[in-house]
C-alpha cells in the first residue's frame, strides 16, 4: 500500500500534517515518532534475538 503513495502523495500529507499541527507542534512530534520507531526496533531486534537463542538451546 505505502509503495502506491508516490512523491505528490507525501507532499500532500505533508501539507496535510503542517495544516493540523502547525509549524511549532512538528518538531515534537518528529521526536515523538522517532522515539517510537527507535522503541519499536530495538524491542523487534530484543525478541529476534530471544528467539535465536532459544532454537540454540534445543
Amino acid at each position: 500500500m505505502l509503495q502506491n503513495i508516490g512523491l505528490p502523495g507525501l507532499m500532500m500529507i505533508l501539507v496535510v500534517v503542517l495544516i493540523v499541527f502547525g509549524p511549532s507542534k512538528l518538531p515534537e512530534l518528529g521526536r515523538a515518532v522517532g522515539r517510537t520507531l527507535h522503541e519499536f526496533k530495538s524491542s523487534a531486534k530484543e525478541l529476534v534475538t530471544d528467539h535465536k537463542e532459544e532454537e540454540k538451546q534445543v
